[in-house]
């Protein structure tokens, strides 16, 4: 009866509140997840070849990089107006806000890691025969890898926060449920879905992280040695 009461009295945790809500709380989170999921791949997919041309030279790279900047610091509620009138009160405009806030960390990030590639391990994978494409895909992307999944790991954390923002179209998943709570301040739905929010992302990153751990075990041995990846290419240094 007391756990029943915890709605009537508007308590902040409220078991009631999970055991009624539960099918609303599932919806709104897949909701959220898919989302995000979205936004994040679809960013990544643009992101590449805008951080490829941007290392094409400096005409590039501040165009690029000018550009993504610019539109990370348009506010969201404007954002979300400018797409109007291309997408409507759709899932689409907000998955297409979100991969436009996503491309500066992303560009910037894979830019980097693509920058630090040894200059060394170019050559020798040049002296092997290897062509752009090849030596792109086996000895660059593969040591950028680090840079790269910490980019994606800081989009990934930054859209789950972002999605909520959705809500403003009525797509925001668990950002619904906050923003429908709001008004009669209902405060364990704005507690949990806040809750879920947080948990979502710290999930994410901890899934990320474990699947750079995968793809980068040489960053995890601490023997003073640099590992070049790519078609049998190696090469070890002395720090």
């Amino acid at each position: 009866m007391a756990e029943q009461n915890c709605l009537v009295a508007n308590d902040w945790i409220c078991g009631e509140y999970l055991r009624s809500r539960s099918q609303e709380l599932a919806e709104a989170t897949v909701q959220h997840i898919w989302i995000t999921a979205v936004s994040v791949l679809i960013g990544l997919a643009v992101a590449f070849p805008l951080a490829l041309l941007a290392r094409r030279g400096r005409h590039f790279a501040g165009p690029v990089l000018g550009l993504t900047t610019v539109l990370y610091t348009v506010p969201s509620l404007a954002m979300f107006s400018l797409l109007l009138p291309l997408f409507g009160l759709s899932a689409a405009l907000v998955v297409t806000g979100l991969v436009l806030y996503s491309l500066t960390i992303l560009v910037r990030n894979i830019l980097a890691g693509l920058e630090a590639v040894p200059q060394e391990a170019r050559e020798a994978a040049k002296g092997m025969g290897y062509g752009p494409a090849r030596l792109l895909w086996e000895v660059e992307l593969p040591l950028a890898l680090p840079a790269l999944m910490a980019g994606l790991r800081i989009a990934t954390v930054s859209t789950v926060a972002l999605t909520t923002v959705g809500s403003l179209v009525g797509k925001g998943g668990l950002g619904n449920l906050i923003e429908d709570a709001l008004p009669s301040f209902f405060k364990a739905q704005v507690l949990t879905a806040s809750v879920l929010c947080v948990l979502l992302a710290v999930a994410a990153d901890l899934l990320l992280l474990g699947v750079q751990r995968l793809l980068t075990p040489w960053t995890r041995i601490r023997t003073p040695a640099v590992a070049s990846a790519g078609a049998g290419i190696a090469k070890t240094e002395a720090v």
